[in-house]
């Protein structure tokens, strides 16, 4: 799985990067016109996620990470303890006017099951999977597809959802993760070379070494692509700074949401492998608000785009208590994660419960109780 928050400035914390090779099979940028929803069905087989090594370290430290080495490990989930939901709470009823309950949710990668059952948990669903929330306000941080088995069906349901909860006075929205732009990347630009910064790599060989599943790239239509293609990457909601990973990149592309979430559309746009690359690369960056100096990372993200506290996906809680990825190369055992992780002096608070790690899929409603 791939990492991080966006943009660098002065005072962050360190970063993590990654590269990666590719296949020639270029596919049109975007239609003009989108294709009306169609719900994929679940693919016969299903690959099992990629096994992965923990990030490459620097002096102890994993700030030397490229795309093209693979990231975080990725457990087989069939023996996974599958958690009993309780039946879904009935909905509070909402005021009829004003907005609902916020709610936010981390990476999703493929497991659209352990999604539809947080979901239902939270009751934001029924037992049918349809909205049922009202005028809640639904965000994903981003990370849709690759690991796990099912990621156009996670799309799909997100987009469904979307209407759904635009229809009853709520609504659900979703971020730009890098894995978005990792599969973008794979479907328009295949294996042509492009300048990684480590020498030579494609998007093709950098999406497979990630988690990538041929069940996706094969069910993945033009109304999918254009949906990612327009996608936000930050957006700041009830005092939150939503981002998708914990990087401080997101500076280099605007000194405000409006113009980071521009130039990131136009970037894709423009449709330069290379440029659409370094994107990619400057959004698998991670850990920027941990240790030393996280908090002052923060505090630049939020002292130029808005907010008063940050909230990303992207790196697994347990990577950042250290309780898994040891230099030592310790696995984890099992899920290590109940709850968001706070911390850069309370600024920020981590969603990521490492779903694909046997971990658990979040999602949660702010303000927390803590």
């Amino acid at each position: 799985m791939v990492e991080g928050s966006m943009t660098q400035g002065a005072g962050q914390g360190p970063e993590v990067e990654r590269t990666a090779p590719l296949r020639d099979f270029r596919v049109p940028a975007y239609m003009n016109e989108t294709a009306p929803y169609a719900p994929s069905a679940p693919p016969a087989d299903t690959a099992p996620p990629l096994e992965e090594g923990p990030p490459a370290a620097e002096e102890g430290y994993p700030d030397a990470y490229t795309p093209t080495q693979r990231d975080l490990p990725v457990l087989q989930r069939g023996d996974a303890v599958q958690v009993a939901v309780d039946p879904a709470p009935a909905p509070t009823a909402q005021p009829p006017t004003g907005p609902g309950p916020l709610y936010v949710v981390g990476d999703v990668h493929g497991y659209v099951d352990q999604l539809l059952a947080a979901l239902q948990e939270q009751g934001l669903i029924d037992a049918a999977g349809q909205w049922c929330a009202g005028t809640a306000r639904l965000w994903f941080l981003g990370d849709f597809t690759d690991r796990g088995p099912d990621g156009i069906g996670v799309i799909d349901l997100v987009m469904r959802l979307s209407a759904e909860a635009a229809a009853a006075g709520g609504y659900c929205k979703a971020l730009m993760g890098n894995h978005e732009l990792l599969l973008l990347g794979a479907k328009r630009f295949g294996d042509t070379p492009v300048n990684s910064g480590a020498g030579t790599a494609t998007f093709q060989a950098a999406w497979l070494l990630n988690g990538g599943q041929k069940s996706d790239m094969d069910r993945l239509q033009d109304h999918h692509l254009q949906w990612m293609a327009r996608l936000d990457a930050v957006e700041e909601v009830d005092g939150y700074l939503l981002v998708h990973s914990d990087t401080t990149s997101y500076l280099d592309y605007g000194d405000s949401i409006e113009a980071v979430n521009d130039t990131v559309r136009e970037t894709l746009t423009r449709n330069d492998a290379d440029e659409c690359w370094d994107l990619f690369r400057k959004f698998t960056k991670r850990f920027s608000f941990r240790d030393e100096g996280g908090a002052d990372a923060v505090r630049s993200l939020l002292g130029t785009y808005g907010g008063t506290r940050i909230v990303h996906g992207h790196s697994p809680i347990p990577y950042l208590l250290g309780e898994v990825g040891s230099e030592d190369g310790d696995e984890p055992t099992g899920p290590l994660v109940e709850g968001p992780h706070v911390y850069a002096d309370g600024l920020a608070i981590a969603m990521d419960g490492g779903v694909t790690m046997a971990g658990k899929l979040l999602v949660q409603q702010l303000p927390l109780d803590i």
